[in-house]
């Protein structure tokens, strides 16, 4: 029996993850949510945690007035980080969405807990932070995204030594295959169109202009402690290789399932058991092919931003994804155009002035003067 926290619970990984957990028997000590009030007093009837934290602190009065007085209400991040490092917890899952999930996933490594992790952003602006924690905690961390775990599970059983590329797979997104030209007028609802995947508006935008494989390109960099020269992306339309490795004999293997994400977080979950799964299974047959191709990154060029960020290091992968952030955000109100994502985002880059990371404020500064630049960007006109 586990008991495990659930951080972004009412997000596409939270609710994803929740369906796992009931269908494993597991207990949930803790539910997080950012300001979905509603959807998590409905999920803390049915799971019945102790504690719930609603990051909105604006929320908190209407969450009490929905469940009573049963819970523990937490508020803010040290609400969330409260809840990340509970001693009745075996794991914590953060599915939080954004940089706001450093800190608690900082807190829970330091309270020596187990993490899967599915948000990004932790490894990608603070990885060297959460990777030294890591190691010095010695605590398991389980990647949560469909690629990462693809390559956790390919490289099991081998030698790192051995090792020579690992071949990060992308969907292309929505747009595979137009110019910048065409993707000129793109508009919200068109970016949320998704060809294969169900994820949060977040992410999907991010998939849609490639932002999301740069940033997974960074974090396969620190989880797996591989170089820049080491991870090829590879466009795979059907999404059914999740992503391969290849080794120095030339051997590559791949780990391969359809396209929802209840199986690596599952895989999180339960590791290193593998239990029934609630999804379908694989049928070659129904694909008959699979195809591949090299990505474009002059059409989208916030990959190319992204790789540009890894290869600086330092402080430019935090200031991406903090511009990264604020950008899509405003792309999502319908304040920006689609193109204008990775404009701002790469102008954040160029005047931004990279830095070594030593502390969790040097991070946060990193966002805060990203995401500001492009505020004040957008406010100016672009």
């Amino acid at each position: 029996m586990k008991n495990i926290s659930v951080l972004g619970s009412t997000g596409a990984i939270g609710v994803q993850a929740l369906d796992v957990i009931k269908k494993r028997g597991y207990k949930v000590s803790a539910l997080a949510a950012k300001s979905n009030v509603e959807k998590l007093a409905e999920q803390a009837k049915e799971f019945r945690p102790k504690y719930l934290c609603i990051y909105d602190e604006s929320k908190a009065d209407s969450l009490k007035n929905l469940v009573g007085s049963e819970f523990e209400i937490l508020t803010g991040m040290d609400g969330l980080c409260k809840v990340a490092s509970l001693d009745e917890a075996d794991l914590v899952l953060n599915g939080v969405v954004g940089t706001i999930g450093l800190r608690p996933t900082l807190a829970a490594i330091e309270a020596g807990k187990d993490l899967a992790l599915a948000n990004k952003e932790a490894l990608v602006a603070g990885g060297d932070l959460v990777m030294g924690a890591v190691r010095r905690k010695g605590i398991n961390l389980y990647p949560v995204d469909s690629e990462h775990s693809a390559i956790f599970q390919c490289l099991q059983g081998s030698r790192r030594k051995d090792l020579k590329k690992i071949l990060l797979t992308a969907s292309g997104g929505p747009f595979f295959g137009k110019s910048r030209e065409d993707m000129r007028g793109v508009t919200v609802e068109q970016a949320l169109a998704h060809p294969t995947w169900k994820m949060g508006k977040k992410i999907t935008v991010d998939s849609a202009t490639l932002m999301n494989k740069g940033l997974e390109f960074i974090e396969a960099m620190r989880l797996f402690g591989v170089s820049a020269d080491e991870i090829e992306i590879v466009i795979h339309r059907e999404s059914v290789i999740h992503s391969a490795v290849e080794f120095k004999d030339g051997a590559v293997i791949a780990q391969l399932g359809v396209p929802d994400m209840r199986i690596p977080i599952q895989y999180a979950i339960t590791y290193p058991e593998r239990c029934e799964s609630p999804t379908k299974p694989l049928s070659l047959f129904d694909y008959g092919r699979l195809t591949f191709y090299k990505p474009d990154f002059e059409a989208f060029d916030c990959i190319k931003t992204a790789l540009r960020a890894a290869a600086l290091g330092g402080t430019a992968p935090a200031t991406v994804s903090g511009a990264d952030e604020v950008a899509v955000g405003l792309f999502l109100d319908k304040k920006i155009g689609f193109l204008d994502i990775g404009r701002l985002v790469s102008g954040a880059l160029d005047s931004a002035e990279i830095k070594p990371i030593s502390t969790v404020e040097d991070v946060v500064g990193a966002v805060e003067a990203a995401g500001n630049y492009v505020l004040s960007a957008y406010k100016s006109g672009l």
